[in-house]
């Protein structure tokens, strides 16, 4: 069963579902009727504030009206969730292990002692549980998996100094931590400093391997990477943003308002990074009523204009220019810009550039006011996977502002859905804003000019094959992709459109192997030049899970190039095949794979796509050059570097391009292959370089790629 949701514009509100089924205790008499009811309870949060902002108290659900598609719904249950104000101050010292108050005997405004508990999962409050009424719940949430040393102690003393000084009464913390792969939960929400200073301590030393007293890089479980599904957590934020989304949809069975402190040291979206991942992680956050307050842990950076020891120095005229500074502080900028973006989707707040971080985490809790909590039964009960729309009210003529979520998607099980059903859920999962990211994507979007005017963009996906369901067919495993795609201008006009189904014939040997190999799609277009989004939403045709990759991408017009050469985007692979066995490409452009420079004496040229190589195998380089109003190939000289750590480790002989200008589209090609067994594993910066001797130009490309055994 899958569930889709829309996002919203603001996200003081949360709602969830709650479905339940009823059926008698005792079985039915022979012959009598058997009488089932299914419930759906909502339950929505509300801030009601006055004309000063000040929450409004002493509402009932009398006061309430609530509608959903515009039949009015009655509301079950009202209650209010007083956060109290209180002063910025010391806390007095608790004693390691609280006794909490009976239930029946504590009143309801009073603040009940959690126990400190370490479960694997965040957990729930049972009916008559009164642990987090009138309660701020934060959680401290440290990336593990991308902070260096300095940074992880940074956060670690701020996060001790506000337990210590600053925690509130009505503060119940939560401790969570991403690392090895996987979000774990070092300790569920309580009041106990005593245990949460343990933790920290636990966090700051318990990764001491070397005794300096600084903590050692975790080893994370997910870098031994392969040439398997392992390849698609490198070079991309997704990962990050991935656990972040698991870690909110934790904190979302709890009703309550919940704000998550986000300790990272920058993270900035790159060319391969998904962007329906940076959005699907905010509209978790929206679902489960998580503001998210991310903490830049560098804090305040003063950087050297031209680098620091860390970096050989810099050359060329950019050093002259300010280029080259402007270019570092461009880079910084772009690191703490998705930690604005979480922040501001979800109602929180970035803190960049302080050195003080716990001030962070007490603007985390002090964003929290009060608020109301309404419970409703939902009188529409169709699994027809439509979007519910809900409107609350004030009744009475009562006046006040109001922040609630608009509404839900209802649940409908794949499995009954009829072809059109399935066509439909495809169309309105791709214009959705909320994208449905189940299974994980990678994408490449390249460009190669055809004439002066237009050029084709291949376009590849990668799907892991562990993320799919094959289903037993006449004796032959198959496997069952959808897809659907648009490309859209940068005015939002629809330029291209796809609609495909990839049906996989396996034999027994790669299906068993599938669970480790990735599975590759390729399809292509024909496109001006200007600035481009591509989004695509793969479905496994068996599960109905979905997964969405959305990216923006610029097609420069190279006809306008005067100081450098003009150059395609260049591709990296590791893998070459015979052209009537490629994985796939859509059907539109096979009479076009002539035309496609990817293809070369039969062979089609297989992007990498995660830029994961082998040692044991070459790589391949390709990419093109254009020699406008020659007539006959111009000479040029090309050659790869291989840069770590700003030193270079490997260069290829230089390699002199004397022929193959084509007559249109003035192309000149240039092909590499490249042996990387001279080379250690581990991440490298690929650089190619295109010298043009007869007009004393040159062109660059460079991008990272990780190498192993």
């Amino acid at each position: 069963m899958h569930r889709m949701f829309c996002v919203l514009s603001f996200v003081s509100f949360v709602s969830f579902v709650v479905a339940a089924q009823q059926t008698p205790n005792t079985p039915p008499a022979q012959g009598a009727p058997t009488f089932r009811t299914t419930t759906r309870l909502i339950v929505q949060t509300v801030s009601v504030t006055d004309r000063d902002g000040k929450p409004v108290e002493g509402l009932t659900a009398k006061d309430f009206v609530v509608t959903e598609d515009g039949e009015p719904q009655e509301i079950s249950f009202v209650e209010f969730q007083r956060i109290e104000s209180t002063a910025e101050g010391v806390r007095p010292e608790q004693p390691a292990v609280s006794q909490p108050t009976p239930a029946a005997a504590q009143p309801a405004s009073a603040a009940a002692t959690v126990q400190p508990t370490v479960p694997s999962q965040i957990s729930t409050s049972q009916p008559g549980d009164i642990r987090y009424r009138n309660r701020r719940l934060v959680v401290l949430y440290f990336d593990l998996s991308a902070m260096p040393p300095p940074d992880l102690i940074r956060a670690y003393s701020s996060a001790l100094r506000y337990i210590d000084t600053q925690m509130q009464p009505q503060d119940l913390l939560a401790i969570m931590t991403f690392q090895g792969g996987a979000v774990r939960v070092k300790q569920d929400f309580t009041d106990n400093r005593a245990a949460l200073r343990e933790v920290i301590t636990t966090l700051i030393y318990g990764n001491d391997l070397d005794g300096d007293g600084i903590p050692d890089r975790p080893e994370d479980a997910a870098s031994a990477f392969g040439q398997d599904d392992a390849e698609f957590n490198i070079f991309n934020t997704d990962r990050q943003l991935s656990a972040l989304q698991t870690t909110v949809a934790m904190l979302r069975p709890l009703p309550e308002q919940k704000s998550l402190v986000y300790f990272a040291s920058g993270l900035r979206l790159n060319g391969v990074d998904n962007q329906a991942q940076l959005r699907a992680t905010t509209n978790a956050a929206i679902r489960a009523n998580v503001s998210l307050y991310p903490i830049d842990a560098r804090g305040l950076v003063a950087q050297a204009p031209l680098g620091d020891a860390t970096r050989p120095s810099p050359g060329g005229l950019g050093m002259f220019t300010g280029q080259l500074a402007q270019g570092i502080v461009t880079n910084f900028q772009r690191s703490q810009d998705t930690l604005y973006a979480l922040a501001k989707d979800t109602g929180g707040k970035a803190l960049l550039d302080f050195n003080d971080l716990s001030r962070g985490i007490v603007d985390a809790a002090n964003a929290q006011t009060s608020y109301y909590i309404l419970g409703y039964y939902s009188n529409h009960v169709a699994a027809d996977g439509k979007f519910r729309r809900v409107r609350v009210s004030l009744a009475g003529g009562l006046s006040a502002g109001l922040s609630y979520r608009q509404g839900y998607f209802g649940d409908k099980e794949f499995a009954k859905f009829t072809a059109a059903d399935k066509e439909r859920q495809l169309e309105e999962a791709l214009m959705l804003e909320n994208p449905v990211t189940d299974i994980t994507i990678a994408m490449e979007v390249n460009y190669f000019q055809l004439n002066r005017a237009e050029y084709f963009v291949p376009v590849a996906i990668k799907i892991p094959g562990s993320e799919l369901a094959l289903a037993r067919r006449g004796g032959a495993s198959r496997t069952l992709i959808d897809f659907i795609g648009e490309v859209k201008d940068d005015f939002g006009n629809t330029i291209q459109n796809l609609r495909d189904k990839l049906d996989i014939k396996l034999s027994d040997e790669t299906a068993s192997q599938l669970a480790k190999r990735p599975i590759e799609y390729e399809t292509g277009f024909t496109l001006l030049p200007g600035k481009y989004v591509v989004k695509y939403l793969i479905r496994d045709a068996e599960t109905g899970r979905m997964g969405t990759y959305q990216t923006s991408f610029t097609v420069p017009n190279l006809m306008r190039e005067e100081k450098r050469v003009p150059i395609s985007s260049v591709v990296l692979s590791s893998q070459r095949v015979p052209l009537g066995d490629a994985i796939y490409s859509v059907q539109q452009k096979v009479a076009a794979e002539a035309a496609n420079p990817l293809v070369y004496e039969g062979q089609k040229l297989v992007p990498s796509v995660t830029r994961v190589f082998s040692k044991s195998r070459e790589l391949y380089v390709f990419l093109q050059a254009y020699e406008r109003g020659a007539t006959t190939t111009q000479p040029l000289v090309a050659f790869v570097s291989f840069y770590r750590g700003g030193v270079k480790a490997f260069e290829t002989p230089p390699l002199a391009v004397t022929e193959g200008l084509d007559a249109r589209s003035k192309a000149v090609p240039l092909r590499f292959s490249v042996p990387l067994d001279r080379l250690a594993p581990g991440q490298y910066e690929c650089q190619v370089t295109v010298l043009d001797p007869t007009g004393q130009k040159a062109a660059f490309w460079q991008a990272p790629i990780v190498l192993i055994p």
